[in-house]
């Protein structure tokens, strides 16, 4: 496993982290939990060399965070518990943004909300301190909190030595400015993969330019790019999966096309000895900027595998090959299209 450092926070981070959302359960994930192989799966991941734990409250309304701390029990120093503020659900303070697993889910950043959640995070986590607290989504209207209040919050928090390190997820290029402006950003979350590279336009040379990790997630597209996902599996109305706006390379006309061409690379898993998760999770940490990536699993060897790609090395010629095929793809279709990749 290789560790880089979480911005200048002086925390040394895992390349591959475990993300926690899947195991927490609710009815995006089919209403199925199974903690005794959730906490399997953490275990596995930390005896894989993998430190960097990244949950949320939100993530089964605290049962991720629990689990968690369950697994770490007796091993909390050698674990970074990465967790998140900003999506609330105990009354309507904030500005809303979604039905969730049941709720109604608001964003706010405001400093009283963060100083309720951060407390409710140790207690689920079962610690004194979080190394890397992280706001899950910016703040929106009406209840836009400023950038410099929410950081005001969070640094006393630091003074205070109940986090470590700050963080921020899912923000824009100006977001991402406005946030380091006001004080030390270790490390900026975001969606990203081969079939969603909107980060290189802007936050990606943001980030690599001022020092800050890059972590990303949904790097395997939900396990899209594992080539393990034929055209004849269909997605239960309301699993996360079946979002056409969130997934649209998961419609049947567009699975094909990244079913061929993860068909082609066979012969690169080959020469190199690894699996298709590998090979993606290796092409994204070879990314510019990108310094860990984050990877999910509900199974033991799922998680093992994934960390196996921090130390698989790719040839700059096969890296430029994977690209161009990348590139060949074009735009998804949509529902409607047969054969125009240019639509809307």
């Amino acid at each position: 496993m290789k560790y880089l450092p979480l911005g200048d926070s002086g925390l040394s981070s895992s390349v591959i982290g475990f993300g926690a959302w899947a195991i927490g359960g609710g009815e995006v994930w089919g209403g199925i939990t199974d903690d005794s192989r959730a906490l399997s799966t953490i275990r596995a991941a930390m005896e894989s060399g993998i430190n960097l734990l990244d949950t949320a409250p939100a993530y089964g309304w605290g049962h991720s965070e629990r689990l968690i701390a369950e697994a770490v029990r007796g091993s909390r120093d050698e674990v970074l518990l990465a967790t998140k503020c900003g999506l609330w659900w105990d009354d309507d303070r904030g500005s809303y943004f979604t039905k969730f697993n049941g709720r109604d889910l608001f964003r706010s950043l405001r400093p009283d909300t963060i100083s309720i959640e951060v407390e409710r995070s140790l207690k689920d986590l079962n610690t004194d301190r979080i190394d890397l607290y992280q706001v899950h989504w910016p703040a929106i209207e009406p209840c836009k909190t400023p950038v410099e209040d929410t950081m005001a919050a969070l640094l006393g928090l630091r003074d205070q030595g109940k986090i470590r390190a700050i963080g921020v997820c899912n923000l824009g290029a100006d977001e991402l400015n406005a946030y380091m402006a006001c004080g030390p950003i270790a490390a900026h979350q975001f969606r990203y993969s081969m079939l969603a590279r909107d980060a290189e336009r802007d936050i990606l040379p943001i980030g690599r330019d001022k020092g800050c990790a890059a972590i990303t997630y949904m790097s395997l597209e939900q396990g899209l790019l594992t080539g393990k996902i034929g055209l004849d599996h269909e997605f239960k109305e309301g699993e996360f999966r079946s979002n056409r706006d969130w997934f649209p390379w998961l419609l049947p006309s567009n699975r094909q096309r990244i079913l061929e061409m993860l068909g082609t690379w066979s012969p690169l898993c080959e020469q190199y000895q690894c699996t298709l998760s590998q090979l993606v999770l290796a092409w994204t940490l070879s990314r510019p900027g990108v310094t860990h990536v984050l990877a999910g699993a509900r199974r033991p060897e799922h998680i093992a595998e994934s960390a196996a790609a921090a130390d698989l090395q790719i040839q700059a010629d096969d890296l430029i090959r994977i690209s161009n095929d990348i590139d060949s793809l074009g735009e998804p279709f949509t529902e409607e299209s047969t054969g125009d990749p240019g639509q809307p």
